[in-house]
């Protein structure tokens, strides 16, 4: 995520050196989530067939392959080509990441598993772009270079580190979860309700409308990333003990907790007409995004008790739909309804999440056993 954070500010830059305009760069920064979100449901075969390691490496491979020829293409179309590429090659490897941490961690401790996970992210994410417009002062393919090479590092890291045999997560060939089941067991439907909640949110309401709202009140934009920036913070700081409280208190806890906090926050925005309440708010809604990047991974970890297949990856492709459908959504809710009507399409999944968490058992998961 740090290096990703280092080319997502210099992407669209770096495509108008090309002669790419508004739309070709809006294409250029979709087609990587279109892409990841087209190449999930093979994530699962092949991680059944061959194991989570070597497709996670894999993954690594195509998405530092990706990187180093962005950073020497000579054309629009081959920006097009090489970062679609990229998406391929990360969606192998965030899918095979987290399933297998999903079936290494033990049951009573997959909440805080899920919430380092999701923290090395986030600090990634804050850390990533100001680094990136630091190596920018030496060319701007710099980033992407630097981007390959992190994603080797953590390659050969992966080779050098996590060694297949007994570990349920690394072993290619055992039984499945099938999906048709998955989706009769009320905790996998809830958790991906709140993960399709989450990329709706993350990408489409805090992305995509936060900025024109801040700008439509006649601030700069560099209020913008402040007010992300201070929000990231926030989160970064509680999604540990966030992941704590998921396996100390229970998923549906956790899971109530979360989606209610997070819907009061994004309703209360329709409200909102000043920078330091909408500060305040991304702020409550960072605390309840804690638990909701813990408790519904820890649910699917739950689930599939270490035999991931198409588990994991349905699961992160609900994040990838909101994330691409939320943006077109809200955009159009926006203009032909009005600003309150595009932040409710947000609030409303997350109450949707959050009295689908009221049907969850009040079940902890104890120590080694998967309920």
């Amino acid at each position: 995520m740090l290096g990703l954070g280092l080319v997502l500010p210099v992407l669209p830059v770096y495509a108008a050196t090309f002669g790419a305009g508004p739309t070709r760069i809006g294409v250029l920064v979709a087609l990587f989530a279109l892409l990841r979100l087209a190449a999930s449901p093979f994530c699962g075969r092949l991680a059944a067939r061959y194991g989570e390691r070597r497709v996670l490496v894999a993954g690594l491979l195509l998405c530092a392959a990706s990187s180093a020829l962005t950073a020497f293409a000579s054309s629009y179309g081959q920006l097009l080509v090489f970062r679609g590429l990229g998406g391929v090659g990360s969606v192998l490897f965030s899918v095979s990441a987290l399933a297998m941490l999903l079936a290494i961690a033990p049951a009573d401790q997959r909440g805080r598993a899920s919430a380092v996970f999701e923290a090395g992210f986030l600090l990634g994410g804050v850390c990533g772009p100001a680094l990136g417009g630091l190596l920018t002062l030496v060319d701007l393919s710099t980033p992407f270079l630097a981007y390959a090479v992190l994603l080797l590092a953590a390659a050969a890291l992966t080779l050098a580190v996590l060694r297949t045999g007994r570990t349920a997560g690394a072993e290619p060939g055992r039984d499945v979860v099938g999906l048709p089941v998955l989706l009769r067991d009320r905790r996998y439907v809830v958790a991906c309700v709140a993960a399709l909640a989450q990329g709706w949110v993350l990408f489409g309401l805090r992305s995509a409308l936060v900025p024109t709202v801040v700008v439509a009140w006649r601030h700069d934009v560099t209020w913008v990333g402040w007010a992300f920036t201070i929000s990231a913070v926030v989160q970064t700081l509680l999604i540990v003990p966030a992941g704590r409280l998921v396996d100390r208190a229970g998923r549906r806890t956790a899971m109530v907790t979360g989606t209610g906090v997070a819907a009061v926050a994004i309703a209360a925005l329709v409200l909102t007409d000043s920078y330091a309440w909408l500060v305040a708010l991304l702020c409550v809604y960072a605390a309840g995004s804690a638990l909701l990047n813990a408790a519904p991974a820890a649910l699917i970890g739950d689930v599939v008790a270490g035999r991931g297949g198409s588990g994991v990856a349905v699961f992160s492709m609900c994040t990838d739909v909101g994330a691409v459908v939320g943006p077109v959504v809200v955009g159009l809710v926006a203009e032909r309804v009005g600003v309150p009507a595009a932040f409710g399409t947000g609030a409303a999944l997350l109450v949707a999440a959050f009295v689908a968490s009221w049907t969850l058992p009040t079940v902890r998961p104890m120590r080694g056993v998967d309920r």
